[in-house]
């Protein structure tokens, strides 16, 4: 049996992490190799977590980039088509919900291979996003599709795809319980941060941080947070930032430390590490309920895809509205509240779950 496990983003990489580990274990008689089509092409964005992550390098880099929405898939499909003539895997493995994924997915079932997808059957029912439509799309292409909950699985059923459906959880706990003790150890990133006591946060999503309107919002709620703001930045966001002449506001105000985008051990260590979370992330979302980390965050978007964690008071949308926003954090702050309830994402061991069902399976 050949794997192809596909990759182009960092939370792709740890997500998939769990499962290359368990197949380079030994355990099983299966060949694999990485494909990164390199989606996300700054070192720091990407090659620094096969590093961190002690993951063998990939067999195959293709270059991808960036570019719009048709341009990235339909490149990443070309490359991809030449390198599986070349591997003819029995199955390829997506992850999440990129422009990769989708590429992937239809690029491998073109040619009649098998495509299961890793985090399946999450929805957001909110059309404006690429994300939403490249992972139902992937959805009703793929022959294995390992929802990682019960409730992702039941959308799934209720969609009527046609491949099987497993849960099993979702890699990012697999990855967060072992790796947070090891960054503890070798992460120095908190003698970078100024502050004591600060609030994490990210934001990049095209349909916040390509609208001005929302980006003046994201500037009031950060430089008006009653605790200080630690935030690694995204390329993406600084140039629309500047763009809209926003980004000075950032820089000179003392509750804001921007720092370049960081590696999966600094990350983890600043989850750990802060008060609370604001974000327009998905997987932050399951992160900050791994039972190593614990945090509350609050979800800088209209709707989001993982309820679960909502339902379990580890997330809140918040939306995008400034005053709202405020009004939500500081009431936290004034009155701290953490859930004490398992995560809703599985045990840890998702990984070793997918490769089972597939060598059972294909």
């Amino acid at each position: 049996m050949h794997i192809s496990i596909i990759v182009g983003t960092r939370p792709e990489i740890i997500k998939m992490s769990s499962i290359i580990k368990e197949l380079e274990s030994g355990k099983y008689d299966i060949a694999y190799d990485i494909i990164h089509t390199e989606q996300h092409y700054d070192r720091n964005l990407s090659q620094i977590f096969f590093d961190e992550l002690g993951l063998p390098k990939p067999d195959y880099r293709l270059s991808v980039g960036s570019g719009t929405q048709a341009q990235q898939t339909a490149n990443a499909m070309i490359k991809l088509e030449g390198v599986f003539l070349k591997t003819k895997p029995n199955i390829v493995l997506v992850e999440g919900d990129t422009n990769t994924v989708l590429a992937g997915a239809l690029a491998a079932t073109k040619m009649g291979i098998k495509v299961g997808h890793v985090e399946a059957g999450l929805r957001s029912y909110d059309i404006r996003m690429p994300e939403e439509h490249n992972r139902r799309l992937t959805d009703h292409v793929s022959a294995l599709l390992f929802a990682p909950t019960n409730f992702n699985a039941e959308t799934l059923r209720r969609e009527n795809v046609w491949g099987k459906v497993f849960v099993i959880g979702n890699t990012v706990i697999d990855a967060c319980l072992e790796y947070l003790p090891i960054a503890e150890k070798r992460s120095n990133i908190l003698d970078k941060i100024e502050f004591d006591k600060f609030v994490l946060v990210t934001a990049h999503r095209a349909e916040n941080v390509d609208d001005p309107k929302v980006l003046v919002n994201f500037v009031k709620i950060f430089t008006d947070c009653l605790l200080p703001v630690v935030y690694p930045i995204h390329p993406r966001t600084v140039k629309r930032l500047k763009e809209f002449g926003l980004y000075e506001k950032l820089v000179d105000n003392e509750n804001v430390q921007l720092i370049e985008p960081v590696g999966y051990f600094d990350f983890l260590v600043l989850m750990k590490n802060c008060f609370f979370i604001l974000t327009d992330s998905g997987g932050i979302q399951e992160e900050v309920t791994a039972p190593n980390i614990k945090k509350k965050v609050f979800v800088l978007r209209r709707s989001t895809e993982r309820p679960e964690a909502v339902k379990a008071g580890y997330a809140e949308v918040v939306g995008t509205d400034a005053e709202n926003v405020l009004n939500k954090t500081n009431e936290f702050v004034k009155n701290p509240k953490i859930p004490k309830t398992l995560s809703p994402f599985g045990d840890g061991k998702a990984g070793k779950k997918i490769v089972e069902v597939i060598k059972n399976q294909v």
